[in-house]
């Protein structure tokens, strides 16, 4: 083995085939209960409160945290630690959201029938164009990050593990939709759990947190100081970046619109309880690098590998689960939504009205294959840091926020505000990016986007009428077209 592995390439070929076949098997199994395509984009609409805090947590725990937590604590600190479980916030504003669009939008798909219905066509094709960004973003980091881990604990090639990850998401997606998401998310929330608590009690039993403290204070003081101005804003700006991608996102609508009317703000809530200590446990996982003198060559990596040491062949394999899981409860959730985004806004309101379901169901299918090898074609040369890759997008999701806070919430919200919010916040945000650094673009994007729907809608206010946001008929008639209309 070369490269620090501590799993030989024949562990790591046996561990992704058995859980591969595993969540292949469930996905199929839970999807037999997808009869309509309702079922299979919305779970029936019928999520009760145990799945759906599982599967918001689930699809949290993105790769990005086991993996982006650790590398904000190794080198930003405490701070870093906290910057990124700042992005609990999001589930837990987001609780009286769900709570209000199952109550206005009772017959939604997407997030994009909310922006349609809000504030026009315009800003509804800003909004897509941001929202499909974003999603490509978080689906290229997923197959990134499960390619990395792979060759991090097993020396499996990098191409050939993030290949068979996005094959087995794909897969099982493709065979049981939401039901499939939503009933492994549910296992892979229990494992994300226990993994991440083992390998935490193991590492204080290991090294006295004492000796952490000394050892970095001795070899990296800066990341004790609380002043660190990149660490501060990075704390603020990954808060709005947190809010900009469950807010705007069809993967966080979808499950809300999925879950009872009555257990929805109450999943969404604990889901974030749940989700708040699992960056910060990971980042102090990292900074055990330091006194335990491990050489981390790859920053994108230092989660696992520091894992992998204190545990050794038992928590390599640990953390291979662990992180195996969190990358499938992600990609399978943004693979579901993302389809129907572009099925539901795409082709079914622009293109063609009147599809039948089985011609909306043929076309899923194709669109989840489709993002699944656009995803692996972007990701095969592996370029850049995970956060660097992810950031970008930052600015354009956080431009987001408050179009659709003020929407929900606000009947004078101004529809021209909401688009030059989008427009203006994601150009200032992204300029940001470039001539500041990426730990301030979402913070600006957002300043800027607030700013704007506030003032746009003070000075010309709206009165939007709420009942035209529960639209006649959001779900397809299957086929069916009014009285007197003609094929």
């Amino acid at each position: 083995m070369g490269g620090g592995e501590t799993l030989t390439r024949e562990v790591g070929w046996i561990l992704l085939g058995i859980f591969g076949t595993a969540w292949i098997f469930l996905g199929i199994f839970w999807g037999r209960k997808a009869k309509n395509r309702e079922g299979f984009s919305l779970a029936g609409r019928n999520v009760g409160m145990a799945l759906g805090t599982a599967t918001a947590m689930a699809t949290w725990v993105t790769s990005n945290t086991i993996m982006l937590a650790p590398l904000f604590a190794i080198e930003m600190g405490v701070w870093g630690m906290l910057a990124y479980s700042t992005a609990s916030f999001g589930l837990f504003l987001f609780a009286p959201m769900a709570f209000r669009i199952r109550r206005m939008i009772p017959k939604g798909f997407t997030s994009g029938d909310f922006i349609r219905l809000r504030y026009g066509k315009i800003a509804w094709a800003i909004f897509l164009i941001i929202s499909l960004i974003y999603s490509m973003a978080w689906l290229v980091t997923m197959a990134m990050a499960g390619g990395v881990v792979l060759q991090t604990l097993s020396g499996i090639d990098y191409q050939f593990g993030m290949s068979v990850i996005l094959l087995v998401c794909v897969t099982y997606t493709l065979f049981g939709g939401l039901y499939a998401v939503i009933g492994t998310d549910f296992i892979q929330s229990v494992i994300i759990l226990a993994g991440i608590f083992i390998v935490g009690a193991f590492a204080v039993v290991q090294i006295d947190i004492s000796e952490i403290y000394v050892s970095v204070a001795k070899e990296q003081p800066a990341l004790l100081d609380l002043l660190m101005p990149v660490a501060l804003l990075s704390l603020f700006n990954n808060l709005f970046f947190g809010f900009g991608e469950i807010f705007h996102n069809n993967v966080w609508w979808s499950r809300a619109f999925a879950m009872r009317s009555k257990v929805s703000h109450k999943a969404f809530f604990l889901s974030g309880l749940l989700w708040f200590p699992i960056p910060i446990a990971a980042g102090f996982i990292a900074l055990c690098a330091i006194p335990l003198g491990i050489n981390i060559t790859d920053p994108d990596g230092v989660g696992p590998l520091v894992a992998s040491e204190i545990l050794g062949p038992v928590g390599a394999v640990l953390v291979f689960i662990v992180v195996f899981c969190s990358l499938a409860s992600s990609i399978d959730s943004l693979l579901a939504a993302t389809s129907e985004l572009f099925i539901q806004d795409v082709y079914r309101k622009m293109l063609r009205p009147f599809a039948g379901e089985q011609e909306l169901r043929r076309l899923g299918s194709v669109v989840i294959v489709a993002l699944g090898l656009i995803a692996w074609g972007l990701s095969m040369p592996r370029f850049g840091q995970l956060n660097m890759v992810l950031f970008l997008s930052g600015p354009l999701v956080a431009s987001a926020i408050f179009p659709v806070i003020c929407g929900l919430f606000w009947k004078r919200a101004n529809r021209y505000g909401a688009i030059l919010a989008m427009l203006i916040g994601s150009v200032v945000g992204v300029t940001a990016y470039f001539l500041i650094g990426w730990y301030a673009a979402s913070l600006i994007s957002a300043i800027v986007s607030v700013a704007t729907v506030a003032l746009s809608s003070l000075l010309f206010p709206e009165n939007f009428a709420w009942k035209t946001l529960n639209e006649a008929e959001t779900s397809p008639s299957v086929g069916k077209m009014p009285k007197g209309s003609q094929a």
